[in-house]
């Protein structure tokens, strides 16, 4: 096991709205669980890595920089062990999760995938759609104003010109769910899962969570949850990976988001040699 050695790179702050230190503290706690398991992991920030690259054959990282996903794509093209995949990084920009994930019968919302400079009110009214959820889909959300919660169509039209203007050329939009927001954290393959309602905790990056407000704590079944994220994570291809979904008052789910490696900061602690165990399995199997 002292064989190994891993390149750890970290997530630029940009991409950590509100999460730098949660986002960072995930990270060091596994590389940190991996070193207590005779691996050496060498810590280089996301600037570096597009700097000056890496030698290790091995790759932990919390990427979301363009230049930095294509890195990993070629770095994996060329045979090096990549966690979480470059593609699969790539895979949950919107508009890829939004088609990847109702492609594979994952439940999600009702969506429109649209140009931001085309007239949506028709196809909002056409959809059936009164409140709704514009994000852009051309890559992850760095800012508040990447989500937009909109209570109609005439409301719709203006955000998705403001996206126009500030140079996003393609959107979602999701229809608003009403019911429980769940947050999740879990790993593809492995026995850990985390879930807990956001709201009710005051976990928050951009405020959203106020929508749909203090849970019900609707009954629904967490196993089932569990095999559609597994399921969402074979589809896009990430094994670190976190989310959120509606939870009916009927106990059915839909999920809203998937994400690669998030902050786990509710259940840092266990999460971590959870991941570290899982990056191993990775390893040894590759």
């Amino acid at each position: 096991m002292a064989e190994i050695t891993i390149a750890g790179i970290l997530r630029a702050g940009a991409y950590s709205p509100n999460h730098i230190g949660n986002d960072t503290a995930i990270f060091n706690a596994t590389a940190d669980e991996l070193r207590k398991r005779g691996c050496l992991v060498n810590i280089y920030t996301e600037e570096q890595f597009n700097r000056d690259g890496v030698q290790e054959e091995i790759i932990l990282n919390m990427c979301r920089e363009r230049e930095s996903i294509a890195r990993l794509q070629q770095l994996e093209d060329e045979g090096r062990l990549v966690v979480n995949s470059g593609y699969g990084i790539e895979n949950c920009t919107r508009e890829r999760m939004t088609r990847i994930l109702l492609a594979a019968g994952i439940p999600y919302p009702q969506s429109l995938i649209v140009n931001t400079n085309e007239n949506i009110k028709p196809l909002i009214k056409q959809a059936g759609f009164k409140s709704c959820w514009i994000k852009r889909g051309d890559f992850h959300a760095m800012h508040k104003e990447d989500v937009s919660y909109v209570r109609h169509a005439d409301e719709a039209q203006e955000v998705l010109q403001e996206y126009f203007y500030r140079g996003i050329t393609r959107a979602v939009i999701n229809v608003h769910l009403v019911g429980d927001l769940v947050k999740f954290y879990g790993l593809r393959n492995s026995p850990f899962f985390f879930w807990f309602y956001p709201f009710d905790q005051g976990h928050s990056k951009y405020g959203w969570e106020q929508v749909n407000g203090e849970s019900h704590g609707y009954p629904f079944d967490e196993s089932y949850l569990k095999q559609v994220c597994n399921q969402a994570a074979e589809e896009v291809n990430i094994d670190i990976y976190g989310g959120d979904c509606i939870v009916d008052k009927d106990g059915s789910l839909q999920i809203i988001d998937f994400n690669d490696w998030p902050s786990f900061a509710p259940c840092r602690n266990e999460a971590a040699p959870h991941i570290a165990k899982a990056v191993l399995n990775i390893i040894k199997n590759a």
